[in-house]
């Protein structure tokens, strides 16, 4: 069966090349027309992945990217012009696992997707990693704890994963960073930082759960 792309853009000229685009790589694509529902046509549509761009009509890409979180997991890409650090920043503060910046190349593009695609729906055999009283589940990007869920993002989850297997040593953050890229989740230093922030900043996680220095970052219960 063919992945389904839901693209939130407003410029019909760009729904047209890339519903062109990303047909031709065999991706079943609907655009959004009614821009005051996306999260109810999402959820009549249910794609595998969202491209979103930041400036629509009535709200902007950031507040569907908060109202598609509160519901799924689904990954997130952002396409936008704005692509200052501030707006990408932002982007994944939100919850976005990408941000592609206006104009691009199509054919890194398509690549980015599906390497998004790969990530996400074959990220694991092992359904579970337990610490301690901590429950991930990397089926459903779910940590649990007592009677808490938090969702988290796709990036969230892979560098939970890393500091579950290793609890209570120091991983050095260009290790997390190595250990991403093989999964084929690019990042930088800053995006990492913005992720683990996110990830202490977490209801139910608490900020003393995850303790870092100026060297790396270890899972650590005090």
């Amino acid at each position: 069966m063919n992945n389904k792309i839901y693209l939130v853009e407003d410029d019909q000229q760009i729904v047209n090349l890339l519903t062109s685009q990303l047909e031709k790589y065999q991706f079943q694509v609907r655009a959004a027309t009614d821009f005051q529902n996306i999260v109810n046509d999402i959820a009549d549509f249910e794609p595998d992945l969202v491209l979103l761009d930041i400036s629509l009509p009535f709200y902007n890409g950031y507040y569907w990217c908060g109202e598609i979180r509160r519901e799924s997991k689904l990954p997130i890409i952002f396409i936008s012009s704005a692509s200052d650090n501030m707006n990408i920043v932002m982007a994944i503060n939100m919850g976005a696992d990408d941000f592609i910046a206006k104009p691009f190349d199509l054919p890194v593009f398509i690549a980015k997707i599906q390497a998004l695609l790969r990530r996400t729906y074959d990220f694991s055999d092992a359904p579970f990693l337990q610490f301690k009283e901590y429950c991930l589940d990397l089926t459903d990007n779910l940590l649990f704890f007592e009677k808490e869920s938090i969702l988290l993002t796709n990036i969230e989850v892979k560098i939970l994963s890393l500091l579950f297997q290793e609890p209570n040593q120091l991983i050095m953050k260009e290790k997390i960073m190595e250990r991403l890229r093989e999964n084929e989740t690019f990042v930088d230093s800053t995006t990492l930082s913005v992720n683990m922030n996110r990830l202490k900043k977490s209801p139910g996680f608490r900020v003393r759960q995850i303790y870092s220095n100026s060297q790396g970052e270890r899972v650590f219960l005090r």
